[in-house]
């Protein structure tokens, strides 16, 4: 099958990026194509094969798409390659000049019931001799970030530091076509995503935060609120751009999860630039996102992001001091005994 016009309107990407974002747009073609056929295809995508350096499951379709994007972009300019499903950094091309990092199937335990899946991905200069250093260094030097997302249509959304730019599949053309030149998030939202079943883990600030959310006009918030949880944080990503809201992925007491479960390079990071390019805010429940960098290349952050304001509202929770916090889940705890 032909290759070309894979996106078929690149004028919003860095020329030198090109074929880059052509190699990820092709291997995120064919997988969109090999998910949609399912069991069709011969395949268990969702069977488990083993566990990736973080202790998580790896299903048959993390490693496929791991492979697929390593194979593709070893023809381009991606010097080295760091992969949520890889131990250490790969070397692709020595005489390449960038470092790509890549989260190959974000959602992998959605699979097998057929929920909105993706891919998170993001682009450094690489550091010449240094593949680790090239990619833990501030998340503001991102050259790109950006996902794939797998669902009933499938985007790229992506930005190259100057606003988000989105690309959707036409299957009947084989190619991406360019729909949103600046994409948003939408200011004004009443919907927040959190995993509740780990309310009794959460920190009282945040158990206090999310009471009030719950309270809906009863409470000091006046509104009501809606809550959506899918397991997945490229659906819940694309959610967000697409409705507004927030986004917490904190961190609690169980051992593990003191810094919650996201990867900061393969997953926060991208999606953290994406969000500030679109007028949202990321943060890990304090400080920006952008301004900090991994310690090494699995580490975890907790996470919150989405429509500023009330991403801006979960900081001043956090930060409130703890006698402050502790009479406030007091007066406020729906769920305390």
């Amino acid at each position: 099958m032909s290759t070309a016009h894979v996106i078929d309107n690149t004028s919003h990407i860095p020329a030198d990026l090109v074929p880059v974002m052509e190699a990820l747009a092709r291997v995120g073609r064919d997988l969109c194509r090999t998910i949609k056929r399912g069991p069709l295809g011969g395949n268990a995508l969702g069977a488990g094969v083993g566990e990736n350096l973080g202790g998580d499951q790896q299903k048959a379709l993390d490693v496929m798409a791991d492979e697929a994007f390593a194979a593709d972009l070893r023809s381009t300019s991606v010097r080295y390659y760091a992969s949520e499903e890889q131990d250490e950094v790969v070397e692709l091309n020595p005489a390449g000049r960038y470092a790509l990092a890549i989260d190959p199937l974000d959602g992998s335990s959605n699979i097998d019931v057929n929920v909105s899946i993706g891919t998170i991905f993001s682009i450094f200069e690489a550091k010449d001799g240094d593949p680790n250093g090239s990619f833990l260094r501030p998340a503001g030097e991102q050259l790109a970030g950006g996902y794939i997302i797998y669902g009933p249509q499938t985007y790229i959304v992506v930005t190259f530091g100057a606003g988000v730019q989105s690309y959707i599949f036409d299957p009947d053309t084989d190619a991406w076509t360019l729909v949103e030149t600046a994409h948003k998030v939408p200011v004004k939202a009443f919907e927040f995503a959190i995993n509740a079943s780990n309310y009794r883990h959460w920190s009282p600030a945040i158990r206090a935060y999310i009471d009030d959310m719950i309270a809906g006009e009863t409470g000091p918030r006046d509104s009501n609120f809606n809550m959506r949880w899918v397991a997945s944080l490229v659906a819940e990503t694309h959610r967000i751009m697409s409705r507004g809201g927030v986004f917490l992925y904190p961190g609690d007491q169980r051992e593990g999860y003191e810094r919650g479960r996201l990867r900061f390079l393969y997953e926060c990071a991208p999606i953290a630039f994406v969000i500030e390019q679109a007028g949202g805010q990321a943060t890990d429940g304090h400080d920006r996102i952008m301004t900090q960098q991994a310690d090494e290349l699995h580490a975890r952050t907790p996470f919150v992001f989405g429509s500023a304001e009330k991403v801006a509202r979960v900081t001043a929770y956090q930060d409130l001091p703890t006698e402050e916090v502790n009479a406030l889940f007091g007066n406020r705890g729906l769920f305390r005994a």
